[in-house]
């Protein structure tokens, strides 16, 4: 009894010095260390849409530290379509943060192109391309935006992206750069939403003349009405005190 208590006690300290030498190994200010330690965890995730959702996570930290190559190696690990087109969003919306000059954004996009271009599955495909303009959009790349949704076979899809683009310059206040994208879209529907949605949200960043313009541009004599009278609810609220 003596003998079994020892090593009960004996295997009970063992483990939890190994434990605590493991935990130790990476101090928490060493982000390069931690991720390595994550990623070394991820592959032995046997159930693939975990897997694949801790790498997409793995992939936009390691662009958010300025290790592009490592984030998009993580691409090439993911099994599932629909996650992959997520992880390229996802590092390139992170990328558009980090202000790099255009030469770096040029090879960053190429190279987040060549990965979408990997993808087999045609709708997932589509929403990479999606992705990949609206993330050139974000980072100011409005040419680069404007030539990958070009490149889209899929008709909605394709002014899915352009209204996308559009919505994104005219959260940065880029009224004319909007309306260009708008421009592109040859379904008349899908440019009375975007625009519709343009205009709102130039109003709300007090860009009214350019909202203005969004809102003439309407077709829809319900949308048209409906975001000309926002306009001018924007420039002068109707708050009535009783």
């Amino acid at each position: 009894m003596v003998i079994r208590r020892l090593f009960t006690i004996t295997f009970a300290m063992l483990f939890a010095f190994g434990h605590t030498t493991q935990a130790a190994e990476c101090a928490v200010s060493d982000r390069v260390c931690i991720l390595k330690e994550i990623e070394a965890q991820s592959v032995k995730i046997e159930n693939t849409s975990w897997r694949d959702q801790t790498y997409r996570e793995l992939a936009k930290t390691k662009a958010f530290e300025g290790d592009m190559n490592g984030a998009l190696a993580i691409i090439d690990k993911i099994e599932t379509p629909d996650t992959q087109a997520m992880t390229i969003r996802g590092i390139g919306m992170v990328a558009a943060d980090l202000q790099f000059q255009k030469e770096q954004y040029d090879t960053l996009f190429a190279q987040l192109r060549e990965k979408a271009e990997k993808i087999k599955h045609p709708p997932s495909y589509a929403i990479a391309l999606t992705y990949i303009a609206m993330a050139q959009a974000f980072a100011g790349d409005n040419d680069g935006a404007w030539k990958t949704a070009s490149e889209m076979e899929n008709d909605a899809l394709r002014h899915k992206a352009y209204g996308e683009t559009a919505e994104i310059q005219a959260e940065a206040g880029d009224g004319a750069a909007a309306m260009k994208s708008i421009g592109f879209i040859e379904s008349l529907a899908f440019r009375n939403k975007a625009y519709a949605i343009v205009s709102k949200l130039l109003a709300d960043r007090e860009k009214f003349e350019d909202a203005l313009e969004a809102g003439m541009s309407i077709e829809n004599p319900y949308k048209k009405a409906k975001a000309l009278q926002y306009v001018l609810d924007k420039q002068k609220p109707r708050d009535i005190k009783k």
